[in-house]
């Protein structure tokens, strides 16, 4: 298998110039640091300098390097999400993430890089003090404006280029003198202008070659010839004083030396140095209280934004709208109104890249502002008075978009699957821009935009990947103003906050969202209904009201087939499948089953694919058909892989090795269990982490190594305790029964103790990687020794091998429905089965009073 890529960092852009020392000395840092940050201003160069550094440092963190871009974060809550998603660590039900992202980090050698933290510092600050704190090989290399001011950081402030060095009595108006370039301290302040400079700016007649000859080698002037060279201008000998001298009237600020050179193909050096000259006057009149170099790089800026046509300013401007890299479709219905005609937008783009002020991929599929630029075009947007419209509108197109998406992916009929997956990409792609918008709706009160765009989008669901984020996008727009919204779409919007709470396990209050969902929706909005009722079924099914999911199930798929909705007449069949499972009634399970394969592969959807796929295989499990179960496990596989859906695809993968190695088809248990592990420790699934090991428990066993099964065992258990989980499982004292019996009771003991200690890393090793004392010799599970199941629970087992539902259980033990399914949940959780089938299965080949 292909390694995978250790860091996320994108290629050079173009070459990197100067900063030798700077280099040397930052790399040298990290052997006793744990947190940098690189401070500066804006254009300083803090970026491109800590890419440089990271990609020099890869080879010496195994774990990787990883890029985390927050300059379109728009709230602190968001920061853990970004660092999260870039690590691809996945939400937890009931745990903070940024607990699940320190477990992540705890035992690994990695080094995170921060860009652009200023505008989110203090929660950038608590979150990298907590990290570090908890993760003894990880570091924090941090770009900032201003420090983050936590206890283990070293400041290293980042001066400007180093600038040519002046003959005796030859002068530069304006030119500052060079910062220090020491880590930890500030750079001193630039003096004054030095005297005895020639009038008007330009610099004597008799002293450009001096310049030249001082100033050829200096990093600030290599970099203006290297971008020169890259506009096309390939500037010689003669031009060198003037280079000088602008690089100096630019403080040798990297990105004001960047726009100047882009310039060079219209005019020369000396009268981009002129032009700079005028334009510092009127802005160091006008802003005393900016910091110096704040003030130059607001110039450059500025000059830059003054030399673009009246178009292309109003482009500029309204582009800084987009949460970050957006695509030509988008730019043109939002930023096309008047005075600019769609058509336009294409050229007007163009030209704003020529001009570096703009930034694009190699294909020009995806463009993007530098935040310096971003912060200015923004202030340029409120003067115009443009903000709110802007905003607005491109509230508007968010709307337009994603329902166009959301209708291609999962609604509209006879739809070829490329195209449906290129609308769950593009969709997805928008969920920057979509939070943004969601951001404006709040904060504009305006609701119903709001909620329709919460509605016309998966990106922020369960299966885009995230457990939390549509319940508190709702929430937040339901607790506004909600005068003038329609009842529908309040209902609407009911049904994403309970698809959003059943994935959290708020199974009451997601019931009852659904409930109110159903209600406020109108006969013949039929997809949403369907949808509905669907997510009933299953919080009724995980509340052992089977009864009541039937119907759901029975209404949902009556819904789709007259209406000819294939998405939901799968989920219908899904629905009726899971309750004759959960009944026991395995041939109904596997028609119904069956039959929704047929729709969903009709509809075409990969992830619906795999719900089908893996519903078959978990009713031939409870038939006890592992070669079925383990063929219908491995479909699902490669379409999990195409639509990204990890945390399902570790949970299949899971699935697959546990029922390998009962088939003892042990290489391939081995290969799929540690795949599963991998992507559980990648999206701080601790669950699933728990799951890989009883999978490896198995494995163990049946491979002959007692001794690992015993230790992945215990360390499962002491897993699924860390997380609220009961540990304590029928497999696992039958696990023990038999260790006590071939081991002997003092070796069990302490390797349950050993196991329990260990990390589940360690444990998972021992079985992947052949950890072991003795040679292995395969063997088959020993039948059950006892149980523990109390003696209502065994009772209501063997009911259940009758097919009986909840409330006739009930009936013939004389105790509530809910009591039933409280007492079934808990033989779920104690034989480590998912369904009443497994239950009903295991009833009959343990009958109450077998030893």
């Amino acid at each position: 298998m292909p390694t995978s890529p250790r860091h996320n960092l994108p290629a050079e852009p173009n070459r990197f110039v100067g900063r030798e020392r700077d280099l040397d000395d930052l790399h040298d840092l990290f052997g006793e640091t744990r947190v940098v940050t690189l401070c500066g201003v804006g254009g300083i160069g803090k970026t491109r300098l800590a890419m440089k550094v990271a990609i020099g440092l890869v080879p010496a963190y195994p774990d990787g390097v990883w890029l985390v871009e927050l300059a379109r974060l728009g709230r602190p809550e968001l920061v853990e999400q970004e660092i999260a998603r870039v690590l691809g660590v996945r939400e937890e039900a009931g745990r903070p993430l940024l607990d699940t992202v320190a477990a992540r980090l705890r035992d690994q050698s990695c080094l995170l890089l921060l860009d652009n933290c200023e505008h989110l510092v203090d929660r950038c600050a608590e979150i990298t003090a907590a990290l570090v704190a908890t993760c003894p090989s990880l570091r924090v290399l941090a770009t900032s404006r201003e420090p983050l001011r936590i206890a283990s950081e070293l400041i290293w402030r980042v001066p400007p280029l180093d600038l040519p060095d002046l003959l005796p009595g030859k002068t530069v108006p304006g030119s500052p003198g060079e910062a220090p370039r020491s880590p930890g301290e500030a750079p001193a302040e630039a003096p004054g202008e030095a005297p005895g400079g020639a009038p008007g700016g330009a610099a004597p007649s008799d002293g450009a070659p001096d310049l030249a000859d001082a100033g050829a080698g200096s990093e600030a002037v290599q970099l203006f010839m290297d971008r020169a060279a890259a506009a096309g201008t390939r500037l010689g000998p003669e031009s060198l004083g003037d280079v000088v001298r602008l690089c100096r009237a630019l403080d040798g600020l990297p990105l004001a030396l960047e726009l100047a050179a882009a310039r060079t193909s219209l005019l020369s050096p000396g009268q981009i140095a002129d032009r700079i000259d005028d334009r510092f006057s009127l802005l160091t009149t006008g802003g005393r209280t900016a910091p110096a170099r704040q003030r130059t790089l607001l110039a450059a800026v500025e000059w830059s934004y003054d030399l673009l046509s009246a178009k292309e300013q109003i482009l500029l401007r309204r582009l800084s709208v987009f949460a970050g890299d957006f695509d030509l479709d988008l730019a043109e219905q939002t930023c096309a109104e008047r005075p600019i005609a769609p058509g336009e937008i294409v050229d007007l783009l163009g030209g704003l890249v020529d001009k570096s002020l703009v930034l694009c991929d190699e294909g020009r599929r995806r463009y993007w502002l530098l935040e310096t630029i971003k912060r200015y075009a923004i202030e340029r947007l409120d003067q115009a008075g443009e903000r709110e419209v802007l905003r607005e509108r491109h509230l508007n197109v968010l709307c337009e978009l994603q329902e166009r998406h959301f209708a291609t992916e999962m609604v509209q009929p006879a739809t070829p699957w490329p195209v449906r997956l290129k609308a769950l990409i593009a969709s997805r792609d928008l969920v920057a821009d979509q939070r943004v918008a969601l951001d404006w709706a709040a904060e504009s009160g305006n609701v119903v935009l709001g909620l329709r765009l919460c509605t016309t989008s998966t990106g922020l669901l369960p299966m885009g990947g995230s457990l939390t984020e549509i319940v508190g996008w709702v929430e937040r727009l339901l607790s506004l103003d909600r005068d003038g919204v329609p009842a529908t779409q309040v209902a609407h919007a009911k049904a994403y906050l309970a698809y959003g709470l059943e994935a959290r396990d708020e199974l009451g209050r997601s019931l009852e969202a659904a409930g109110q969902s159903l209600a406020g929706m109108a006969p013949e909005e039929v997809f949403p209904r369907c949808v509905m009722h669907s997510l009933m079924v299953v919080v009724l099914l995980r509340m052992g009201r089977a009864d009541d999911a039937l119907h759901h199930a029975e209404e949902g798929l009556a819904l789709a087939t007259g209406s000819g909705d294939t998405w939901n007449q799968t989920a219908g069949l899904l629905g009726l499948s899971a309750v004759a499972l959960t009944r026991g009634r395995l041939r109904e399970a596997q028609r119904h089953g069956e039959e929704a394969l047929a729709r969903a592969r009709e509809h075409g959807h990969r992830w619906l694919m795999a719900r089908t796929a893996g519903q078959l295989g978990a009713v031939a499990e409870a038939r006890g058909d592992l070669v079925t179960a383990k063929a219908q496990y491995e479909l699902a596989v490669p379409w999990l892989r195409e639509v990204g859906s990890d945390t399902e695809l570790a949970r299949c993968l899971a699935r697959i090795g546990r029922v390998a190695a009962m088939l003892h088809e042990f290489g391939t248990a081995r290969e799929r269990l540690a795949a599963a592990l991998a992507l559980g420790r990648a999206t701080g699934q601790r669950q699933g982490v728990a799951r890989c090991l009883v999978g490896l428990s198995v494995l163990a066993e049946y491979e002959g190594d007692l001794d690992g099964a015993v230790l992945a065992a215990a360390a499962a258990s002491g897993l699924r305790e860390s997380i609220g989980q009961h540990a304590a499982t029928v497999r696992i004292e039958e696990l023990l029964g038999r260790a006590r019996t071939k081991l002997g009771d003092g070796r069990t003991t302490s390797l349950w103790s050993r196991g329990r200690a260990m990390s589940p890393d360690d444990a998972a090793r021992h079985v992947l990687e052949g950890e072991r004392l003795v040679q292995r010799t395969p063997v088959a599970a020993e039948p059950v020794r006892h149980s523990l199941l109390t003696a209502r629970e065994q009772e209501i087992a063997g009911l259940l091998t009758r097919g009986l539902s909840n409330r006739a259980i009930a009936g013939e033990l004389v105790i509530s429905p809910a009591t039933v399914a409280r007492h079934i949940a808990n033989i779920m959780e104690k034989l480590g089965y998912t369904s009443r089938a497994q239950i009903a299965v295991w009833a009959a080949e343990h009958p109450k009073g077998s030893s």
